[in-house]
């Protein structure tokens, strides 16, 4: 089973779309800034803001992609906390 999930960075103002196996280890390393890449360039913690389940990697692949779009990023969106 795979998770397709958003995480925000109150600090920062800044949302992430991803997908994982395992989103508890997933988000410790954004946390950490064990991940090189974008989460890592902001001060702040990172908390999940939407998930989901999806059965293969590729359909959390799909997903993932779907939320990255115009309309998928309107959607999360409505999941950060103001």
């Amino acid at each position: 089973m795979y998770t397709v999930y958003a995480i925000h960075n109150v600090t920062a103002d800044k949302y992430y779309i991803g997908q994982t196996k395992n989103l508890e280890e997933r988000l410790h390393l954004h946390n950490t800034k064990a991940l090189s890449g974008y989460t890592s360039r902001f001060e702040g913690k990172w908390c999940v803001i939407y998930s989901e389940e999806a059965a293969t990697r590729a359909k959390a692949l799909l997903r993932e992609k779907q939320l990255k779009s115009y309309q998928g990023r309107q959607f999360i969106k409505k999941y950060i906390p103001r």
